[in-house]
């Protein structure tokens, strides 16, 4: 089975893991448009399900320095919830498998040095990719 971790929003993360060698495959930062064209194109090519991180779920909110940072964040959870409907509408339609799940604390915005240790994973990767490849990893 093929696994593909998504993290939505302005670049989109995208982390492609086999589960029967029990290693990622791919490691990507897309547009929205991009990223959806990618998938489908897997669904086309593999058995894949898909597992993207849902901003509308979230129920804890870092504290914020001031209020521009505050009216940031802001805008920047409706774009994330946006992009969340649209993964979710996108999947339903094609008929793949998908799972939401909400943002975590601790499970996002690994460091590169800390990734390439726990993972294995030598080929480039972003903070985006990283994030999306966290919901996949190690899935069987």
């Amino acid at each position: 089975m093929i696994y593909v971790g998504i993290d939505p929003g302005e670049h989109t993360g995208v982390a492609v893991w086999d589960s029967e060698r029990q290693a990622f495959t791919d490691l990507r930062t897309l547009k929205l448009h991009q990223a959806l064209q990618y998938v489908a194109q897997l669904d086309d090519a593999e058995d894949i399900a898909v597992i993207f991180e849902d901003a509308r779920q979230r129920r804890w909110f870092p504290r914020e320095r001031s209020a521009s940072e505050y009216r940031g964040r802001l805008m920047g959870a409706g774009a994330a919830k946006r992009d969340a409907a649209i993964w979710q509408e996108f999947l339903d339609d094609l008929a793949i498998p998908y799972e939401a799940h909400s943002p975590r604390p601790g499970t996002t915005k690994w460091n590169e040095d800390y990734w390439r240790k726990v993972t294995g994973w030598q080929g480039r990767s972003s903070e985006h990719s990283r994030d999306a490849a966290l919901l996949v990893f190690g899935r069987k």
